[in-house]
């Protein structure tokens, strides 16, 4: 067992327990952001000539070896150790002697931790936030190509109106482009470096905060040592923007899997992201749907998990905040999985057309516009409501549909009915009628497409400020 304390203790720890301890099967995926925080932290102890412009050579060479290394398949991460923090420094220090002890000046396991699962978390969300704009693109590409394919909108999964395809996914691009704020500004609000923070109370050592700060592109240290320790505010705001992702991913794959149905079959998803039936061979199955609906709970369970870790504990640094990263790194994973995925299979289905204007055209879907004519010939509208509301009990029970009923018909309801209903009723003006911001109308879908063009274009991807030497 190789750790790095035991001073202290006159008994090995018992074997059960050391493995019961130990993080290193999952906290060896930081290992580069450990060896990275390592190098501004030993550039500033050089710096501040707490250690030797020479040992500062020998630790940045060991260092640079390392990831090297470990990158190349070189070097494997040796699950003996503790953590991942021991086995960079023990490897270190066989490399290059007695500067390598030198590492862990006027820095505590507490804060490199904390150190580390930023940084990891920090490139999530830049990695996650370039997976939401490739999303983005492929949704505002299906929009750009259906401002004219008319299907039904639905309230209570029961049709209510007529809308358009570029309309229906132009929804979803609002809820992922929020998704993309979110990430922005929890990159904003978690981007401040607690290294020098020690273990809770700060060190004796004379550090600049300041410079490893900035040599790791944050905006600045933290301001709190035992704050800086414990924090993990940023891990929950990011599982929660995660889960608010999924549920998106989750509600667009429960429409796809619905239109996907032979009851609907406005969608044929292609092959590359179908499976089939081990045993009825004329089924085609939504499965990429379908495992991005389950796992989004998946992803709740991991911001449950760290908020019920957190609920209890005190200041400062606790063990029970080793099992931040299990559940995380899960859901990190997750994500960004379904995300690609759906991605791909958003752009490769193809969509019946004719089936959706169809099913549009037998649902009433133009009953409220048959209601706003009456209206504007004047008649009240509650009573028009009410016209129209026998009007549909009279298709019903004919089986058919408002526009096929004759004008003979239409007048025995209510004398108000004139030939240019059938014009208003159609299920192209019931469409493009409706110009509001916002509305499916093609003229109002081109604006909001316009705009989100220009959003997509002018994204700010300079996620560091100037002055930081951090590159990805």
């Amino acid at each position: 067992m190789a750790q790095l304390w035991g001073g202290r203790f006159t008994k090995e720890t018992d074997k059960q327990v050391y493995d019961f301890n130990a993080s290193i099967r999952f906290d060896k995926r930081l290992v580069c952001q450990d060896i990275e925080g390592s190098v501004a932290h030993v550039t500033m102890l050089a710096r501040q000539g707490i250690l030797t412009e020479k040992e500062m050579q020998e630790i940045m060479v060991g260092l640079t070896s390392i990831r090297e290394d470990v990158e190349s398949g070189k070097l494997l991460i040796d699950e003996k150790y503790e953590d991942i923090h021991s086995f960079v420094e023990a490897v270190l220090t066989e490399r290059v002697g007695e500067a390598g002890k030198k590492l862990h000046t006027g820095r505590s396991r507490n804060d490199q931790v904390a150190l580390d699962m930023r940084l990891y978390t920090r490139l999530q969300v830049i990695e996650v936030d370039a997976l939401l704009k490739d999303l983005l693109e492929v949704i505002l590409n299906t929009m750009k190509e259906n401002l004219d394919t008319c299907m039904p909108g639905f309230t209570h999964l029961q049709k209510a109106q007529p809308i358009t395809l570029a309309h229906h996914y132009g929804a979803y691009f609002e809820m992922f482009k929020r998704d993309r704020l979110r990430m922005k500004d929890i990159f904003k609000r978690m981007n401040y470096c607690p290294l020098g923070a020690g273990a809770l109370a700060g060190t004796t050592y004379p550090l600049d905060r300041d410079l490893t700060a900035e040599l790791m592109g944050f905006y600045g240290p933290t301001l709190n040592s035992m704050d800086s320790v414990s924090d993990r505010d940023y891990l929950i705001e990011f599982l929660a923007a995660l889960s608010t992702v999924m549920m998106h991913l989750s509600r667009f794959s429960e429409e796809i899997i619905i239109w996907n149905s032979n009851e609907y079959r406005f969608v044929e998803i292609d092959d590359a992201y179908s499976t089939g039936s081990s045993i009825m061979p004329q089924k085609k199955n939504p499965d990429i749907a379908e495992l991005v609906r389950g796992k989004t709970g998946r992803v709740y369970g991991a911001l449950v998990s760290l908020l019920t870790t957190m609920k209890g504990l005190p200041l400062a640094y606790n063990k029970d905040m080793q099992e931040d990263k299990e559940a995380a790194f899960d859901a990190f994973d997750t994500v960004k999985d379904c995300i690609g995925l759906f991605t791909g299979m958003l752009s490769t289905m193809k969509f019946n057309k004719e089936r959706m204007a169809a099913s549009a055209m037998k649902g009433f879907t133009n009953a409220t516009d048959a209601a706003d004519y009456l209206v504007n010939k004047g008649v009240p509208f509650r009573d028009a409501h009410g016209i129209i509301g026998r009007l549909v009990l009279y298709c019903i029970d004919k089986n058919t549909s408002i526009d096929a009923l004759s004008l003979e018909e239409l007048k025995k309801i209510s004398d108000r009915f004139e030939e240019d209903i059938y014009d208003a009723v159609s299920l192209k003006t019931c469409v493009e009628k409706r110009l509001t911001v916002g509305a499916p109308g093609s003229e109002a879908m081109r604006r909001v497409i316009a705009l989100q063009e220009q959003y997509l274009a002018e994204q700010d991807d300079d996620w560091f400020p100037d002055s930081g030497e951090y590159k990805i």
